[in-house]
């Protein structure tokens, strides 16, 4: 049986053996080979999408990249031939010579795009806050003195004048109080006249005539003070308006200062509510207002400003302000949260669809378009809303800018409507470059 023997490598002078060099290492591609095929691959990737894609330019110019060579827009395979006779393609020799101008006689396609009108949009023209209703009087009704409830004679909810009678404590005391007070007053009355009488016969003197007459004067003011102290026990509104909740029972022994209820004129409401800083200077004293509360569903109540505070809050760095609001059929209760909106004549800028802002180094730009060419404008970003982009730049309201179609345009370049394609106008001239 055949058995196999190594072969030993051939050994050097001193003996020891030479070296293997592995096969792969010297069947295989230099490093740096490998390297320069990997940058021409690239090289020639990025020609050929700079080359042959419409847009790889304006991506470029974006991002602050400009190459001095720049590429046809689009090629087309028209030629002459395929016009027909007379009708020789731009660049085109004469009598049929060689075409001339594109490469390979292919010329320059007229890019075509959607325009919109550039509209206008006015901003901070109005304010919407939330406030607290409050009734524009509010008292609460107390007894003036101590004593026992007899009588309750309004009902919560009830509209009461001024002076309505809203309960009565036991007065019987009061009551004798005054009768005796009353019966000396025509006692000293009568002793006054027969004083003046007796005067007038010189039967007595002036001495005893005065101090008839301040007899009479003291039962008066005795009278008076019984008849305030019958008043105290029967409790009155001091204001007209509607009654609120019952606070005590009829037959209860109260104290003074114990109350009874509250009666609110919320025939105008006192709207209190606080606004930004920034409107400060736009809100003025008789300026409209719109208010609407999420339990008055599709109810819209109009009110002036009345007030407006003479500082500004330094926490909130806002402005209060109140707004007194008519409620004859008092459908708003006081608590109630409002909601209330003030109109001013606010910013108006120019308004473009969002499909036309493009960006490059320098910031926002759009196409504007006219007469079939098409140019850049500058813009600055205001604001973004659902309608559209707020901007500030070279555009004005009704101009023309182009919304889709951008990444094929260049300054000063011819271009086609899409419009006009559907309606079967003719074709502009390309640009000339």
């Amino acid at each position: 049986m055949n058995q196999h023997i190594p072969t030993l490598p051939p050994a050097d002078a001193d003996g020891s053996p030479a070296p293997v060099t592995p096969v792969n290492a010297r069947r295989g591609t230099p490093v740096w080979k490998q390297l320069l095929l990997c940058i021409v691959v690239l090289g020639l990737a990025f020609a050929g999408w700079y080359w042959f894609y419409p847009g790889a330019p304006q991506m470029l110019a974006q991002n602050g990249i400009v190459l001095p060579i720049a590429p046809p827009a689009a090629t087309t395979a028209e030629t002459p031939a395929a016009r027909g006779p007379g009708q020789a393609g731009p660049g085109a020799g004469a009598a049929g010579g060689p075409p001339g101008g594109g490469r390979g006689g292919f010329a320059r396609a007229t890019p075509v795009v959607v325009v919109q009108p550039v509209g206008v949009a006015t901003i901070n023209d109005r304010l919407s806050a939330v406030g607290e209703g409050t009734a524009a009087r509010s008292v609460s009704v107390v007894t003036p003195v101590a004593g026992t409830l007899t009588t309750l004679a309004v009902a919560p909810g009830e509209v009461v004048s001024a002076g309505t009678l809203i309960a009565e404590l036991d007065s019987e005391s009061e009551q004798v109080a005054l009768d005796r007070a009353q019966l000396a007053l025509r006692e000293a009355e009568a002793a006054l006249t027969r004083s003046q009488e007796l005067r007038n016969a010189n039967a007595v003197s002036v001495v005893q005539l005065s101090a008839a007459q301040l007899a009479a004067d003291q039962a008066r003011l005795e009278v008076r003070n019984a008849e305030l102290a019958l008043e105290r026990r029967s409790i009155r509104s001091p204001i007209a308006g509607t009654v609120g909740l019952i606070q005590v029972s009829q037959g209860n022994l109260v104290a003074a200062q114990t109350a009874v209820t509250t009666v609110e004129d919320n025939a105008t409401i006192r709207l209190d509510f606080w606004v930004p800083e920034r409107y400060s200077g736009a809100i003025a004293i008789g300026q409209p207002v719109s208010v609407s509360s999420v339990a008055l569903p599709g109810q819209t109540f109009s009110g002036v400003v009345r007030a407006i505070d003479n500082r500004i809050d330094t926490t909130s760095r806002t402005l209060q302000v109140q707004a007194s609001i008519d409620n004859p059929d008092r459908r708003i209760r006081p608590g109630m949260s409002l909601s209330v909106t003030l109109d001013f004549p606010g910013d108006t800028y120019t308004m473009v669809d969002p499909l036309s802002l493009q960006w490059s180094a320098e910031g926002a730009y759009v196409w504007t378009y006219a007469e079939g060419v098409v140019n850049r404008a500058s813009v600055e970003i205001v604001e973004r809303n659902s309608n559209g982009v707020l901007v500030i730049g070279e555009i004005a309201e009704g101009q023309q800018v182009v919304t889709e179609g951008v990444l094929q345009l260049q300054p000063g370049a011819s271009v086609r409507l899409l419009d006009d394609l559907a309606a079967g106008a003719p074709a502009r001239p390309a640009a000339r470059s």
